[in-house]
């Protein structure tokens, strides 16, 4: 995660968005190339909705891990980590401040941009509106941005924790896993072009964020044993209520046994 790659997603962000506000056809053209008739007719084909599915258990796969360490280290406060602590932080934060917060909560269920299928220019009900817009009638889950295409744009994150030697051929396939759920999500009349590239700039930029946090800003940069020190301090805390009534019924055992051993 370099200032390089930064300035790249903010040049692409910026280029997207005055090319869709100041010719906000291009939307509709690109979509129309997925229904000529007028209707997405790739939504029903069951080897895309495969890859669609395919795509959100790999997102589901890379995080699984780290979920799967923070389990055990809750379960057993003593036994180290598997997972370093800080990738563990990185992945789970990134997830929730990306596809989950800004995408689904922040974005899609307050901007009101119908989807292609429900406009009118596809057999729908609703007017077009540009990506800028947020007055449409949608009232939840609507276009802008993708959700979907952000998660698969999220791998971005685990990308950049594998081995240097490794890391740009990783980034290549984040963002590749991510062009190709995007562009699924358009054939589908899911979502506009503008909705996929915007969900790609957003969740990468939040990425490159929580990364410089943990990993490169020296001033705020954590270490893998503090935070492994301080989910262990959480677990041994979550036990101690437990703990503390196991005793309290074990004493009141003891004491009422106590009579029945003195006769």
């Amino acid at each position: 995660m370099t200032r390089t790659g930064l300035v790249v997603a903010l040049v692409i962000g910026a280029l997207a968005g005055l090319t869709f506000g100041l010719f906000p056809e291009l939307d509709l053209a690109v979509s129309r190339l997925f229904a000529p008739e007028g209707t997405f007719t790739l939504g029903a084909d069951p080897v895309l909705n495969f890859v669609r599915h395919a795509g959100m258990v790999i997102v589901g796969l890379l995080v699984a891990p780290a979920g799967l360490a923070l389990v055990l280290k809750l379960a057993r406060p003593r036994r180290p980590l598997l997972v370093r602590g800080r990738a563990i932080v990185f992945l789970f934060s990134t997830l929730l401040l990306g596809p989950l917060l800004a995408t689904n909560i922040v974005l899609k269920d307050h901007w009101g941009r119908p989807r292609p299928r429900d406009v009118i220019a596809f057999g729908g009900a609703q007017p077009f509106l540009p990506w800028w817009d947020p007055r449409g009638r949608c009232p939840a889950n609507c276009s802008f941005v993708a959700g979907e295409a952000a998660g698969a744009f999220w791998t971005v994150a685990p990308a950049s924790l594998a081995p240097p030697p490794w890391r740009p051929l990783a980034y290549a396939g984040a963002l590749t896993f991510g062009a190709v759920i995007g562009l699924l999500r358009v054939s589908f009349g899911g979502h506009f072009l503008s909705d996929v590239v915007f969900a790609g700039v957003i969740t990468f930029v939040i990425v490159w964020l929580v990364h410089g946090w943990l990993y490169r800003w020296r001033r705020t940069r954590l270490t893998d044993e503090a935070v492994e020190q301080a989910i262990e301090r959480f677990a041994l805390a979550l036990r101690r209520p437990f703990a503390a009534a196991a005793s309290g019924r074990l004493a009141g055992r003891r004491a009422e046994a106590g009579p029945d051993r003195q006769g």
